[in-house]
């Protein structure tokens, strides 16, 4: 006789069919307060890929869309994972609402019950909050919800007669004292989709509140958000550091990434650059012990560089003007995807090269712009350990562990023209 038990939990599943939620991403091309903003990179990931991952990684969210009328941000969109709605012109101008765009996307999928709108222009989104939006209408019974913050601030508005919008500027009760206020925080909403279409706007029936960090609200509205954020995402995205599964190969900068960034000239005008024999090991690590591609890529001609990628037993590229354009090629012929290289540099020449690679990585004391463009950065300076750092990254506790080809750490050793070390 058949277990009736998995045949009542078929029945069950036939009768409470799991919901379509389908998540929309607006993001036209067209931003005057910060030119392309919906491609600027924020913790070395384009603002629009990062709205994709965190709705891909929703537990309730079944399909991500983009809809851009941009061909740049449709690529973008579609390297992180999400399908493309291309945005009609009567709907990409300055005036065109959030709204227009989910019903314009909702209009090319059949069969969705709650839909999503979600801003790429806020940065530190999560995909538990997303969830949270979507499951207050798909499983709690709301028709509407929004992500919000506590905020405990006393709002003023100027008019006839300066006022207190939240309170009376006659009485200021402490903080405990007053009814809990929330912002909006303009990251994420979801609605029934039956009552949005009937609504024609985000907020009717039922409208449920989802608390969110405060630390972690940021709308990029103008350049000084955007430099907020990307000082703000080394912090907020530490968790999210490469690993073996996730790169084919490592090309390192050289100057200020494997040196201090200085040069020692002598009296005969030999240029002298200190490297650190704790990069020499982690490079050794993962020339020896993986199977990662591995390059040093500079611009400088100063045969020091070759030396240095003589002594490490790597192949070099130098004395190159268009980094990007020679990295493209090497990837190329190593038949390796940009999007699994791991770049490691630290000044703006190598910016072209972090929009080209799938894991930019900056030193600890890169240029500010750097850093800020980095997916992730380091603790240790360059020069001082910032390779070996990065090989601990990859290899874990493995690095540290005797192999024949280490060598001494923690010392510093001179290169020069005609005396290649380690």
């Amino acid at each position: 006789m058949p277990d009736p038990q998995p045949q009542a939990e078929k029945v069950l599943a036939e009768k409470v069919p799991a919901k379509k939620v389908l998540a929309v991403i607006p993001a036209r091309g067209g931003s005057k307060g910060v030119p392309a903003k919906n491609l600027a990179p924020v913790g070395g990931i384009p603002l629009v890929a990062r709205a994709v991952r965190a709705c891909r990684g929703a537990r309730l969210v079944t399909d991500v869309v983009v809809s851009t009328d941009d061909p740049a941000i449709a690529e973008a969109a579609r390297a992180a994972g999400a399908e493309v709605v291309a945005r009609p012109a009567e709907l990409s101008g300055d005036t065109a609402t959030s709204e227009a765009a989910v019903r314009h996307a909702l209009d090319t999928y059949e069969g969705v019950d709650v839909v999503l709108l979600v801003q790429a222009t806020s940065p530190f989104i999560t995909s538990e909050e997303i969830d949270g939006v979507a499951a207050a209408v798909a499983e709690n019974g709301a028709d509407s919800a929004l992500t919000v913050a506590p905020s405990h601030g006393f709002i003023w508005r100027e008019g006839e007669e300066t006022h207190g919008v939240n309170h009376d500027k006659a009485f200021r009760p402490r903080r405990q004292d007053r009814p809990q206020d929330y912002l909006e925080t303009g990251a994420a909403y979801a609605m029934d989709v039956t009552g949005f279409r009937a609504a024609g706007h985000r907020f009717f029936g039922r409208t449920d509140l989802v608390r969110t960090d405060p630390a972690r609200v940021l709308e990029i509205d103008d350049p000084h958000d955007l430099a907020r954020a990307r000082a703000l995402a080394p912090h907020f995205d530490t968790a999210a550091l490469p690993t073996l599964a996730d790169i084919d190969a490592v090309v390192l900068d050289f100057d200020g990434t494997q040196t201090d960034d200085r040069v020692l000239i002598d009296s005969e005008g030999r240029e002298l650059v200190a490297v650190h024999r704790g990069d020499g090991l982690g490079v050794a690590a993962l020339r020896d012990r993986t199977p990662l591609h591995l390059l040093i890529l500079s611009t400088e001609q100063n045969p020091v560089v070759a030396a240095r990628a003589r002594k490490l037993r790597i192949p070099v590229l130098h004395g190159i003007d268009r980094k990007d354009v020679a990295l493209k090629q090497w990837c190329d012929e190593q038949s390796i995807s940009p999007e699994r290289v791991l770049y490691v540099g630290n000044d703006v020449n190598d910016l072209p090269c972090f929009a080209l690679a799938g894991w930019p990585v900056a030193v600890a004391d890169a240029h500010d712009v750097v850093r800020g463009a980095a997916r992730a950065v380091t603790t240790t300076p360059g020069g001082e350990g910032a390779i070996r750092e990065i090989a601990a990254w990859l290899l874990g506790p493995t690095l540290n562990t005797p192999h024949a080809s280490h060598t001494p750490q923690n010392l510093t050793t001179l290169t020069t023209l005609n005396a290649p070390t380690q």
